[in-house]
C-alpha cells in the first residue's frame, strides 16, 4: 500500500527516506539521508596533480600550440572556439535515407536514423592553469559571449535543430585535457533531455499560462531554503528533486529563450553569477571541484515553443570530501535516481561558502569584484 504524499508547501519534509518529484524530467529521486552516517570504504579518487604551469607546450589547447589534427592554434589572448578535431557529429552521416527509420514494415524494436551535426570547443583561456572558478568577472564575461556567438553561428546551418553547450571539468568527469574549455554540440535534432524538457515545460505553460522554471525559481526564492546565491537577473539553487550531492540549477529573472537573448547587463550578471558559484563549489572541499555543467533553452530552429525557460544545470560528483565522489550505479541504474545528502543541506553548505576563492586569501581575485 502506498504512504500519503506530503503537500511540503503546507507539512514539514519527512525526517526518513522519501521520494521527490522532478516536473522537469516526468521523473522521481529516492532521498536517503540518514545513509551519511555508514562508514566508508569505496573508491577514493587520487590526490589532484600539483599547480599547473600557466602555459604548457605539450597542451593541445594552449596558444600556439599544435592540435592533433596538425592544425596550429593562434596566439589568442581571451576565448578561443574551433571546430573539434575529433567530433561526435559531423556535417553528413554518410548514411542513406533509406537507413533512416524502422527496419522493416511496421518493425519498431529495431529502429535507427542518420544524426548529422557539427562539434565545436571553445577555450576560456589563454592560461593553461585556471578554471572559471579563479578567472575574473570580465574574463567569464568573454565566455558567455562566446557560448552565444557560437549558438548563433551554428544556428544559420540548415540542418542545425538544437545547439547543446556543455563543460566536463575534472578528470572525475571524464575531462581528457585540464586547460579550461567546453564543447558545443549542434545536432539535426533535439536530444532527449532537452526534448523531455521541452514537453513538460509546453505541458506545464498550457495548462497554466505561465513557465514551469519562472514559478519555480520564483517559489524558492520567495523560501530561500535551496538558494545558493542571487543578483538582479539570475538566481543560483539546489533544486528540490537534485539527484547529484551539490547538484545546482542557473536560471534567469526575466523570461529568456537562449543565451543570444540575455541583454548586456544579464551577460554580465551571469558572468559573476557563475564566478560566485563555481568559487564556492571550489571552496567546499578546497579543491578543484569536478562537474559536469550544460545550458537547456530552446531550439534554433524557429519554431514555437511555450514556456521554455533558459537554465543552466551543474552535476558535481563529490560528496563527502574531495577523495570521495557520488556514483550512479545498483538501484540508480536499475530502479530510480537516489541521493543521500538532501538538497536543503547542501544548498546550506554551499550557501555559507565564501566566493573568494582559497588560493586567493586575501589577494584580490585576478581583478574581480565581489559578487552577489
Amino acid at each position: 500500500m502506498y504512504a500519503a504524499r506530503v503537500d511540503v508547501t503546507a507539512s514539514p519534509l519527512p525526517d526518513g527516506p522519501h521520494r521527490r518529484y522532478n516536473p522537469l524530467l516526468d521523473e522521481w529521486v529516492l532521498v536517503s539521508p540518514h545513509r551519511l552516517k555508514r562508514p566508508w570504504q569505496g573508491q577514493v579518487e587520487p590526490e589532484p596533480p600539483p599547480m599547473l604551469p600557466a602555459y604548457d607546450p605539450n597542451c593541445y589547447l594552449c596558444p600556439g600550440n599544435e592540435r592533433a589534427s596538425g592544425e596550429r592554434n593562434p596566439s589568442y589572448e581571451t576565448t578561443f572556439a574551433f571546430d573539434n578535431d575529433f567530433p561526435a557529429l559531423v556535417p553528413s552521416s554518410g548514411a542513406s535515407p533509406a537507413a533512416s527509420g524502422a527496419r522493416g514494415p511496421g518493425d519498431s524494436l529495431f529502429v535507427a536514423e542518420p544524426q548529422t551535426g557539427r562539434c565545436r570547443v571553445v577555450c576560456f583561456s589563454p592560461r593553461h592553469d585556471v578554471t572559471l572558478a579563479q578567472m575574473d568577472t570580465p574574463g567569464i564575461r568573454a565566455v558567455v559571449d562566446a557560448w552565444a556567438d557560437e549558438i548563433e553561428r551554428l544556428s544559420r546551418f540548415d540542418a542545425v535543430r538544437y545547439v547543446q553547450v556543455f563543460e566536463n571539468k575534472g578528470a572525475a568527469m571524464g575531462c581528457s585535457n585540464p586547460h579550461p574549455h567546453c564543447q558545443i554540440w549542434a545536432s539535426a535534432s533535439v536530444p532527449h533531455i532537452p526534448a523531455r524538457k521541452l514537453e513538460m515545460q509546453r505541458r506545464y505553460a498550457a495548462r497554466t499560462g505561465r513557465d514551469l522554471v519562472g514559478d519555480y525559481v520564483a517559489r524558492e526564492i520567495a523560501s530561500g531554503e535551496r538558494v545558493v546565491c542571487r543578483n538582479d537577473a539570475w538566481a543560483v539553487v539546489v533544486p528540490f528533486w537534485a539527484v547529484w550531492p551539490f547538484e545546482t540549477m542557473i536560471a534567469p529573472l526575466r523570461f529568456v529563450g537562449d543565451l543570444r537573448e540575455l541583454s548586456d547587463d544579464e551577460r554580465g550578471q551571469l558572468a559573476d553569477i557563475i564566478r560566485s558559484l563555481t568559487a564556492r563549489y571550489d571552496n567546499l572541499f578546497q579543491s578543484s571541484f569536478p562537474y559536469s555543467m550544460g545550458w537547456h533553452g530552446r531550439p534554433v530552429d524557429g519554431g514555437d515553443y511555450p514556456g521554455c525557460r533558459l537554465h543552466a544545470v551543474y552535476f558535481p560528483p563529490l560528496l563527502r570530501s574531495a577523495s570521495v565522489r557520488k556514483f550512479l550505479v545498483g538501484y540508480e541504474m536499475t530502479g530510480e535516481p537516489q541521493r543521500d545528502l538532501t538538497a536543503e543541506s547542501a544548498a546550506e553548505r554551499l550557501r555559507g561558502l565564501p566566493e573568494v576563492h582559497y588560493l586567493d586569501g586575501a589577494a584580490a581575485r585576478l581583478g574581480a569584484s565581489p559578487g552577489s
